[in-house]
């Protein structure tokens, strides 16, 4: 199993304090290991979280729903477990 430092909530400081807190879910819960591992470089997060958003609600002719849906089929099929 790979493993990569990353930032825990409790040590977050200034940028990365501020996306842990929009990012906590629910709010003042844990932050996902999938957004964690940016915590080294917060403007990496913060592009990863662009990307995320155009991905889900960039086009129209296809419902952010069935997106979702086709997310949770690949990581399933790639071994994901979150």
């Amino acid at each position: 199993m790979a493993w990569i430092e990353v930032i825990p909530e409790g040590d977050a400081e200034d940028e990365l304090a501020l996306l842990y807190e929009q990012l906590a879910d629910p709010p003042g819960g844990p932050v996902d290991n999938i957004l964690k591992v940016h915590s080294l470089n917060p403007s990496g997060l913060r592009a990863h979280l662009g990307v995320y958003r155009t991905a889900m609600t960039g086009t129209g002719t296809l419902p952010r729903v069935e997106r979702e849906m086709i997310a949770v089929v690949v990581s399933g099929i790639n071994g994901c477990h979150y």
